[in-house]
């Protein structure tokens, strides 16, 4: 165990499993996988598995032919991950829909698609207008049928998902939010090790309110935490990690405790996936009182004003926690 920048544990994950099966393939653009440990240790994937097992020192900027390449290779049976940034988040859409997520139901289950779409994801920041600010897609993929999708919030998590993403036989979505990585970390295990998909995790807890929150949002509910409990309310803060297949149980025993759920995202209010986790839970659960607070429908703004009076923050989030317990 040790501490380990979040890009250090994400990139030792899939060089460890690209050396646990020389098959597997891992393609990006942009973002070259190289990334340094604290003790000075260098991994570099191009320079460890080469061509065709990369891209290389760089092939042409074209996310179409990066998804196709990383789906055929999936589609003949080995494992295979691609990288997208931030600002080509649906470009994938087509192909997962289409034949990604539907491979295994078509074959009748005896075709596996071990294909991982690692998405990098924008931020609700300053300085980085429109395209560059987008957050919440998420919600776009969850909703395609035959797919799993994954948000981790801290580089434990971070490791443990890409691993569990590359070892499962269906489609998953790695969302990759940069507004996580910074701050302090957990330790991370030196070995390979798998964080449950479909598994969320009690960050704090607490009795009078449930709070639920996955990256990027997990950021602004920790600053907000601290200022929630000088109001003597006790917060139970549920990072789901999993948004598809998601921890249903786990969620409605938190709110048969409290009564109450709070749900924060950075993604757009109307159709945000915190408007399925409500759904979810009212209906395991009456007579609870529920809260959404979410982006506005607006595209992000460059300005920092401005965006600091969009975004879900923790002021606001305090403020929401105040107004559900006068219920």
């Amino acid at each position: 165990m040790a501490r380990k920048p979040y890009a250090y544990a994400q990139l030792e994950g899939v060089a460890q499993e690209m050396r646990r099966n020389k098959e597997m393939v891992f393609f990006y653009e942009y973002e070259k996988p190289v990334a340094t440990s604290p003790s000075g240790d260098v991994l570099d994937l191009v320079k460890e598995f080469g061509e065709p097992r990369t891209s290389g020192r760089g092939w042409a900027i074209d996310e179409s032919w990066l998804v196709g390449a990383a789906v055929g290779v999936a589609a003949a049976g080995s494992p295979a991950l691609v990288r997208l940034p931030s600002m080509t988040t649906i470009y994938a859409i087509e192909y997962i829909y289409n034949q990604a997520g539907k491979l295994r139901s078509m074959t009748g289950g005896q075709a596996s698609m071990p294909f991982v779409l690692w998405q990098g994801g924008g931020g609700r920041t300053k300085g980085s207008a429109g395209q560059h600010t987008e957050v919440g897609q998420e919600a776009l993929y969850a909703n395609l049928p035959g797919v799993k999708v994954v948000v981790p919030s801290n580089a434990y998590d971070a490791k443990g998902l890409l691993i569990a993403a590359i070892r499962d036989p269906d489609p998953v979505i790695y969302f990759d939010y940069p507004e996580v990585k910074s701050g302090e970390q957990p330790d991370v295990p030196d070995d390979a090790y798998e964080v449950p998909i479909g598994k969320a995790v009690v960050r704090q807890q607490g009795k009078d309110l449930t709070l639920v929150a996955w990256a990027p949002a997990t950021v602004d509910v920790k600053r907000a935490l601290p200022e929630i409990a000088k109001m003597g309310i006790s917060v139970e803060f549920i990072d789901p990690r999993s948004l598809k297949p998601l921890d249903v149980d786990l969620l409605v025993a938190s709110v048969r405790k409290t009564r109450r759920l709070l749900v924060v995202e950075h993604g757009h209010y109307t159709n945000g996936y915190g408007s399925h986790v409500i759904a979810e839970v009212v209906q395991a659960v009456p007579n609870v009182r529920a809260r959404k607070i979410a982006f506005p429908d607006v595209p992000g703004p460059g300005a920092a004003g401005m965006m600091s009076w969009l975004r879900p923050d923790a002021p606001k989030i305090i403020d929401a926690a105040r107004q559900i317990m006068r219920g």
